[in-house]
């Protein structure tokens, strides 16, 4: 069982809830909050909140079902996340994006390690059967 990978996707639903939301309701002042030194509008910075709230309820079905084999998934789409990030901020220069960048990043890394450590114990837990 992927405990340790399944526990690392709170960290997941834990930032993508309150971006989300705020996006959603208050959309300047979280713009601000993520350090964003530019002007977007706000129903785009609303439908950015729409989305992360989106993926926020599909990754706490993940963690409540138990889906281990869409576990890989997440770092899959978090790593082109990074990269689209990264190009953002190379095309802006908004602050906003780096903080974004850190984030998303934090959890690709704690989710990587997680899932390289639970399948090392996966693989020594068959090995001993």
């Amino acid at each position: 069982m992927m405990t340790k990978t399944r526990l690392s996707l709170f960290y997941l639903v834990g930032y993508l809830f309150p971006a989300g939301l705020g996006l959603l309701l208050a959309p300047r002042p979280t713009a601000k909050l993520l350090l964003s030194n530019a002007e977007y509008d706000t129903i785009m910075l609303r439908l950015a909140g729409m989305f992360l709230l989106g993926l926020g309820i599909i990754v706490m079905q993940l963690i409540r079902l138990r889906n281990e084999a869409l576990y890989p998934t997440t770092l899959v789409v978090r790593v082109f996340f990074c990269v689209c990030i990264s190009v953002f901020y190379f095309m802006s220069g908004d602050p906003l994006f780096l903080v974004m960048l850190g984030i998303v990043g934090l959890g690709v890394l704690l989710t990587g390690s997680c899932y390289l450590v639970d399948r090392r114990r996966e693989g020594t837990v068959r090995a001993a059967d």
